[in-house]
């Protein structure tokens, strides 16, 4: 089976810890797939290795028919993979609007000198381009706030703001590293409809990073299991949900003979 992205064999050390061990993960596209497991499991460290912030030891990263291995962060976002981070990482001194329009700078074309000469040219890209940010903080729940500073938003807006500025960097695919952390219910299932939303309105492909196992089993297509960097399971949400590997992962052998769900962690 091919995806939009393709992982083979997979493998990342960090001096004797084997953090993500010979991992095979098809991503296809206009899919909503979820990468699960506990603490040091692999699931950040596999995040980091696809947008090129980690060189990876060995193994193949392709997407959409490119190779990843050896790209640089940058180069990642232009091919069209965008993600955010666990830890907002928003720049808080900064509107919201302005925001956004940095994710954008990978797709801009004006030069410093036509910008600061107010060129036409120049004029007529900052001019569309605010009109796209505008349009997106709109589009994730942020409309009036384009003048907001990032650090005097709710911790929820916050994490919004960060998708939104992923998404201005037009990508086909989206990684969210925990993106409902921290969040209390009506925020958590706020941020679920606008993930769904990504892939049922955008046609974006996105892979999650969750701990919430509701938000997992309801919004996911598949389910990929990692456990010291191994993937020890993978399916739909209910095969993985019922998989005793799973459920030892999460709560140890002795809990696993008692216990058929890792969603009741």
């Amino acid at each position: 089976m091919s995806g939009l992205l393709n992982i083979r064999q997979l493998t990342k050390h960090f001096g004797g810890l084997l953090a993500v061990d010979r991992l095979d993960l098809v991503i296809p596209e206009k899919s909503i797939v979820s990468v699960i497991g506990p603490n040091g499991a692999g699931k950040t460290t596999l995040f980091n290795c696809i947008t090129g912030f980690y060189d990876i030891d060995s193994g193949e990263m392709e997407f959409a028919g490119e190779l990843l291995n050896g790209l640089t962060p940058d180069a990642v976002v232009r091919l069209g993979i965008a993600r955010t981070y666990q830890n907002i990482r928003s720049f808080p001194n900064m509107s919201a609007v302005e925001n956004v329009l940095v994710g954008m700078h990978s797709h801009l074309h004006t030069g410093a000198l036509s910008a600061a000469l107010h060129l036409p040219g120049a004029v007529r890209e900052e001019s569309e381009a605010l009109g796209k940010a505008l349009s997106l903080l709109e589009y994730v729940g942020l409309k009036g706030k384009a003048d907001t500073l990032a650090r005097n938003m709710p911790y929820g807006e916050q994490r919004r703001l960060e998708i939104a500025r992923a998404l201005a960097s037009q990508p086909r695919l989206i990684l969210l590293d925990e993106p409902t952390a921290g969040m209390n219910p009506r925020e958590t299932s706020e941020t679920t409809s606008l993930v769904k939303r990504l892939r049922d309105d955008l046609g974006i492909t996105v892979l999650l990073i969750e701990h919430d196992m509701r938000v997992v089993m309801g919004i996911s297509e598949r389910v990929t299991v990692l456990d010291y960097g191994v993937k020890i399971s993978e399916g739909t949400p209910q095969e993985v949900q019922h998989d005793r590997r799973v459920v030892e992962a999460y709560l140890g052998r002795g809990a696993a003979a008692g216990l058929e769900s890792p969603a009741t962690a």
